[in-house]
């Protein structure tokens, strides 16, 4: 299983050269509480190594569920993950809202935002913001050379606008290219919408769709 091999093949899709270090994964998961979550999604987890520091912090109770376009990908962590608790689901990252019920504690991502076409990246922030709990967490990563261009300031601009605090971590140089980590917490409610009532969130909770 390779990512390298599947960024030639799928380079506006992969977005990745190489699989994220073990710096990155940590601190892709740092900050989300995920010793306390009871629902974790994970968009674009490639290979696995950040779902791997995903299970390292969360509670033996706890599910995550994994998100992966990449047919290949997604039946190769199906192997390597059998017998933990992830939940691998084929599909695009869009439909999450159709994948796994709300509330969600916390969303990691591995998506390759910058190539994606803007109509198709706001559509997976919306689909985030549908089912992330109003105090959840989001983090992502910009690698180096791309973070201070067009579509990585948008993005970043689309985060400030979507949640109450967002953090940018400093480089992690070991990681391949270096990269940095967005941070964002406090997912603003949308103009019109109401939270969900705190005894049917309790019922939907960990309940993942097929």
């Amino acid at each position: 299983m390779s990512i390298f091999r599947e960024f030639l093949l799928h380079p506006r899709t992969t977005g990745a050269i190489a699989a994220s270090s073990p710096a990155l994964a940590r601190a892709l998961t740092d900050g989300l509480g995920l010793e306390r979550a009871r629902v974790v999604v994970e968009l674009g987890p490639g290979t696995g190594p950040v779902t791997a520091a995903i299970l390292a912090r969360m509670a033996p109770d706890a599910r995550l569920v994994a998100v992966e376009a990449n047919g290949r990908l997604a039946a190769a962590l199906r192997r390597r993950y059998r017998g933990h608790p992830v939940d691998v689901v084929h599909d695009s990252a869009e439909r999450l809202p159709d994948l796994v019920d709300a509330p969600v504690d916390a969303v990691v991502s591995g998506l390759p935002w910058t190539v994606l076409p803007r109509p198709l990246r706001t559509r997976i922030l919306d689909a985030v913001g549908a089912v992330l709990a109003p105090d959840g967490g989001f983090t992502t990563f910009a690698y180096v050379h791309a973070a201070w261009t067009p579509p990585a300031r948008d993005f970043a601009a689309e985060l400030g606008a979507r949640f109450r605090t967002l953090q940018r971590t400093p480089l992690v140089w070991t990681n391949l290219p270096p990269a940095c980590v967005h941070r964002a917490t406090g997912r603003r409610e949308p103009a019109g919408s109401s939270s969900t009532p705190p005894g049917e969130r309790a019922g939907l909770r960990g309940r993942v769709r097929g």
